[in-house]
């Protein structure tokens, strides 16, 4: 059986291509360190602003029969936190993304120094929160914003910075200005802009009224996503959306990711996911006679 599944990114080795996707777990530490301990290749913590944020009142979550939408609402403890976090992480050697957010560049550059100073291994720019006003989504849809947080991000630390964007009818012209400016990877896609309504009271269901959809009902827009990325990008592709099974992973790298990230089926199936679908990540290379991860990134497009 095929044992070596490490990856590496913008000069970064990874034990495996599968993170912690943001937020998941909030900013419980022991949450962060169970998921590193249950296999996960890196973590990505909750998305940090300079300021603490409360986020939204409940009810901020909804399950339905293909996933969820959530509206949390960016809650965080704030720029503060994000030193316990990444040092109490890196004393169990593991390898730490820290997600940041800002409503202005200088937002960004403050809470990207932080996460240099604390030892952080990388940075996930979140520009595509789709349920906070002057915030992610936003942002990440603006081209000249796009260009100047990276920028600026990008000549105020030397860690790699890996920004997340959104589903948009414009993204692969987002994405080719950010390549321009800088970014060391991409990170494709966050959750959609998405309601429920509640058919009896006959008001949205979230007090946010927007969410964020998230499971498998995006998983075939992430996939396209990843797929058109590829073919237009040099950079990295870290895809997010969906991933439920073994089968939604290896999809992604077919697509062209170097890496996947998995957050909404710990809600299901628990942090032990991870060594699930580890293992049958393992078993499918060894099925297929590739020796290693690298073999498989992009297949879906050769001709």
């Amino acid at each position: 059986m095929t044992e070596n599944i490490e990856v590496e990114i913008a000069g970064i080795r990874f034990r495996n291509p599968l993170m912690l996707a943001s937020g998941v777990v909030g900013s419980n530490i022991n949450l962060l360190k169970r998921a590193w301990e249950a296999g996960a290749g890196a973590l990505v913590t909750k998305t940090y602003t300079v300021e603490k944020r409360q986020g939204n009142v409940t009810p901020i979550i909804v399950g339905l029969p293909y996933g969820y939408i959530n509206a949390v609402g960016l809650e965080n403890p704030g720029i503060e936190h994000i030193e316990e976090t990444v040092k109490s992480l890196k004393k169990h050697d593991a390898r730490i993304i820290v997600s940041i957010t800002g409503r202005k560049v200088e937002d960004f550059v403050t809470l990207a120094k932080k996460c240099e100073s604390t030892g952080a291994d990388a940075i996930e720019i979140n520009m595509s929160c789709p349920h906070v006003k002057g915030m992610g989504l936003e942002i990440g849809m603006d081209r000249e914003m796009v260009i100047r947080i990276i920028k600026a991000v990008k000549k105020s630390v030397n860690i790699p910075i890996f920004p997340k964007f959104g589903y948009t009818p414009r993204i692969l012209d987002i994405l080719k200005q950010a390549e321009i400016a800088g970014a060391d990877a991409i990170v494709l896609i966050n959750t959609i802009r998405s309601m429920r309504i509640d058919i009896w009271i006959k008001k949205p269901v979230l007090s946010n009224k927007y969410g964020g959809l998230s499971g498998p009902a995006i998983h075939p827009i992430a996939v396209a996503c990843v797929y058109q990325a590829y073919r237009e990008l040099e950079i990295p592709i870290i895809a997010s959306g969906g991933v439920w099974t073994w089968k939604d992973a290896i999809e992604f790298m077919l697509a062209g990711a170097n890496a996947v990230q998995v957050g909404s089926v710990i809600a299901e199936k628990g942090i032990e996911v991870f060594k699930e679908i580890i293992d049958a990540i393992k078993k499918y290379l060894a099925a297929n006679n590739h020796k290693g991860i690298e073999e498989i990134i992009g297949l879906a497009h050769e001709e």
